[in-house]
């Protein structure tokens, strides 16, 4: 009987709530980044929206020493168009030398 009563009351609020919060307008825009030298931990992002248009890039280093860059867009008629750059070149351990042996910045 309390399933019944609390679904009764969920189904009471949602049917209360103004038109307008379901067909709400989104707007936002954010950006962080970490720049660690210790860790050597280099990333960014950014994004905005404005209703069904968002665009955004997003940045880092990777482990064999690139870093990409990912520019994206999205709208409800093209969906998600990512371009991805990988900018330098890779570098991997010299000499036969395994990954295990190279000092690690923890």
């Amino acid at each position: 009987m309390f399933k019944i009563v609390a679904l009764f009351a969920c189904l009471e609020f949602v049917a209360a709530m103004p038109y307008e919060d379901y067909h709400s307008h989104p707007s936002y825009k954010y950006e962080y980044g970490v720049k660690d030298s210790h860790t050597h931990d280099h990333k960014s992002q950014w994004e905005s929206r404005e209703g069904d248009h968002v665009k955004g890039q997003y940045t880092l280093d990777e482990a064999d020493g690139t870093h990409r860059v990912v520019d994206y867009s999205s709208d409800h008629k093209t969906g998600f168009q990512p371009h991805v750059q990988r900018i330098g070149h890779a570098h991997h351990p010299h000499h036969g030398e395994s990954y295990a042996n190279i000092k690690q910045h923890y």
